[in-house]
């Protein structure tokens, strides 16, 4: 099998590339240049889009096993093809939970004929309920790339230490989500001016940086690998900041919604470019919540500075009856694989460059997971999502993917669209 791309510009982590052809061949990249011709080529003509190494989406919540009603496997596949994730590193609160090699063997061995891999991150503890250590060495040989409780922070210190004294023994690597419950107990929204006028109870930026100091504290105890998921608060992006200049082992990431909204929509306001919203939305009920215009411009920093790692979608899928609810009663969450681009396209284009963001979303979260990068060569391997950064559209059930419908952007104007990815010798295109 041959596929062709034709005129389609190469962005890397440095650079963007004049229009190019790109000949594949049984999966692999056997020609770069102007003007090939293959006649039995499938032909991509492209007309001046761009195309990358696929990208990787870090922790991402699919729902299967246990929840297939909100996104199985197939579905968490093609929201991701969708979004231009050739990858996705899977998040374990599934039923049962991903917290032994059974069910790392599952999500492999389920998903191996998709054009999107899927990299099980197994369970810091037995069921992700934060009691009992899982079985992190059986889980790391049976191929799980990291490991965290996912949308259940570690407030066990103590259960905390001992993963990452444990997981330093093969260098793996630990993500935990910066939430104290015992101080965020009951909250809806960021705790601010905002969440007073609307008479939500708020979550305090302190739930976030009590546990980020705890969590720094115990990685130069036990000297290992940590890295801090989601992000969201200015004094969180100075912690790491500071963590970073001391030689810390951590690395961080932050949620695509967290960029490019704050608090402010929760009152009805809608950002600029997008239709008009309503107030109390609970589709806009997140965890992290939406801050600050204070803390949205400290994650712009910390991203482009280097303090902020990885640039992720947060894609969290709820049923209907979890989201369409009054908002104190609603779960958080938010689907996100197939809006990350079209948000980056509308909101931070003028801010983060091309390149900077292949960096963010495909060379560094591989990087920090231990997973080839394979780069737009002769002879590599072909992963690739092509995009065009400037197609204006808008986002209707239509052409959604996931299973799940709980997004606020539904029928919202976006900007940059995905036109497919290749993966090998595979391929999905929009």
């Amino acid at each position: 099998m041959q596929r062709l791309l034709k005129n389609v510009k190469i962005v890397d982590e440095k650079s963007i590339s004049a229009p190019l052809d790109i000949l594949i061949r049984a999966g692999e990249i056997v020609q770069i240049g102007t003007g090939i011709t293959a006649p039995d080529a499938e032909l991509w003509d492209t007309q001046g889009a761009c195309v990358s190494t696929g990208w990787l989406d870090l922790g991402t919540h699919i729902a299967d096993p246990g929840f297939e009603h909100r996104e199985d496997l197939h579905s968490a596949a093609m929201a991701a093809a969708a979004g231009g994730f050739t990858a996705i590193a899977c998040f374990p609160n599934t039923q049962p939970a991903i917290h032994s090699k059974s069910e790392v063997f599952y999500i492999k061995n389920n998903t191996a004929a998709y054009p999107v891999q899927f990299f099980p991150i197994g369970a810091i503890s037995v069921d992700a309920a934060g009691k009992d250590l899982a079985e992190l060495i059986d889980m790391h040989h049976a191929g799980a790339v990291a490991f965290s409780d996912g949308a259940n922070a570690v407030q066990d210190a103590g259960l905390l230490l001992r993963a990452l004294q444990y997981a330093s023994a093969f260098h793996g690597l630990i993500l935990n989500e910066p939430h104290h419950k015992t101080i965020a107990g009951g909250g809806q929204m960021h705790e601010g001016r905002i969440s007073t006028m609307l008479g939500l109870k708020g979550l305090p930026a302190l739930s976030e940086t009590v546990m980020i100091q705890r969590d720094l504290s115990l990685l130069e105890y036990a000297e290992s690998r940590l890295h801090i998921h989601l992000v969201s608060t200015r004094k969180g992006v100075e912690l790491i900041r500071a963590a970073k200049k001391t030689g810390a082992n951590v690395t961080a990431s932050v949620a695509i919604a967290n960029l490019c909204f704050t608090d402010q929509v929760l009152l009805g306001d809608a950002p600029e470019h997008l239709q008009p919203i309503e107030a109390f939305d609970a589709h806009w009920k997140v965890m992290p919540p939406l801050r600050s215009a204070d803390d949205q411009a400290a994650l712009l920093e910390g991203l482009l500075d280097g303090t902020i790692d990885v640039l992720c979608s947060n894609h969290l899928p709820w049923d209907e009856e979890m989201k369409n609810l009054e908002f104190p009663y609603a779960a958080f969450g938010m689907t996100g694989l197939e809006t990350l681009f079209p948000l980056y396209g509308r909101f931070l284009a003028s801010q983060l460059s091309l390149p900077a963001l292949v960096q963010k979303l495909s060379v560094q979260p591989r990087q920090l997971l231990g997973i080839p990068v394979h780069p737009i060569e002769v002879g590599a391997r072909a992963e690739l999502t092509l995009f065009d950064p400037t197609a204006d559209w808008t986002y209707t059930l239509q052409n959604m993917r996931s299973k799940s419908k709980n997004s606020p952007l539904l029928n919202q104007p976006l900007k940059g669209r995905v036109l497919g990815i290749v993966q090998g010798d595979q391929c999905h295109k929009n």
